[in-house]
């Protein structure tokens, strides 16, 4: 039962901080600290994944419309949306729609180098290191502070800006670092308009996703770890429906420009922290 109850913790802190810019991997290192997760990284890995393949299908569905909408416009079938029809001719559209799929793939291109060049020394951070965790929340507040004083310039995203923002996702690898909260931050601070800026940060992790779920996959480095698939299925429905929600509201929060909030929260949690760990 106990794992069952770790399950719907993890669920649900994966599921929130996926979406709220204060770093799911740094949430997911501090809660498996304090549940008394001591499983070697690569067994706990398991969990951590299929935690974040529930939140990518949290994604799609949010953006469901958007997902079929790319896709049958990059293949050239199906109805375009009327407003979309009335603004530019269907070979146009199309034409964006398929640049937009190839600004995500170029997005990609950082994490997938840093991913599979540093690999094992990747794995090592994912080892309850809380000091570095800690560390790198106060790096994500300072961001979401800075975001706070940027002005949009209400522009779509370019491929130069496509590239910045995938590095800023490459360093988000790190856990501690928000990956929405660099991906966003950077976004913002490029000028991007902040819909189009939440959009495109949502959309183009979850390729990444489903890559890293399928490497794992063949190379068979899952491991069984402790968790039952009773466990392993609670915790992906949990994540699943949580996601949902802190998905909808993160969009409408990056609209209000409110993300100073979760500075002053990542600032705490660090500080918390790191004075836990030097005082204890």
């Amino acid at each position: 039962m106990g794992d069952i109850i770790n399950a719907i913790i993890l669920g649900l802190i994966q599921g929130l901080t996926e979406f709220l810019p204060v770093s799911s991997s740094g949430h997911l290192e501090i809660g498996k600290f304090i549940l008394g997760d001591a499983m070697p990284a690569e067994e706990s890995m398991l969990m951590t994944v299929v935690l974040h393949f529930g939140t990518a299908l949290a994604t799609i569905y949010v953006f469901r419309k958007d997902v079929m909408d790319i896709i049958m416009g990059f293949l050239g079938i199906g109805t375009l949306p009327n407003e979309l029809i009335a603004k530019a001719n269907i070979l146009n559209e199309r034409h964006e729609y398929r640049n937009f799929v190839y600004k995500i793939v170029l997005s990609m291109i950082p994490a997938v180098i840093v991913g599979l060049v540093f690999e094992k020394q990747i794995e090592a951070f994912f080892s309850q290191n809380i000091l570095l965790v800690c560390t790198m929340l106060l790096v994500t507040g300072i961001l979401l502070l800075i975001t706070e004083w940027a002005k949009s310039q209400n522009r779509s995203v370019t491929y130069a800006d496509a590239i910045i923002v995938g590095v800023a996702q490459a360093i988000a690898i790190l856990p501690g670092i928000s990956r929405s909260g660099a991906t966003i931050s950077t976004s913002i601070m490029l000028g991007i308009d902040k819909s189009k800026a939440a959009r495109f940060s949502f959309l183009m992790v979850v390729p990444l996703i489903f890559g890293k779920i399928a490497k794992d996959l063949l190379d068979g480095d899952f491991g069984n770890g402790n968790y039952s698939f009773l466990a392993l299925a609670v915790g992906f429905v949990t994540a699943f429906f949580t996601g949902i929600f802190a998905c909808k509201v993160m969009i409408e929060l990056v609209k209000k420009a409110k993300l100073s909030y979760f500075a002053y929260y990542c600032f705490a949690i660090g500080i918390l922290g790191i004075a836990y760990i030097y005082l204890k």
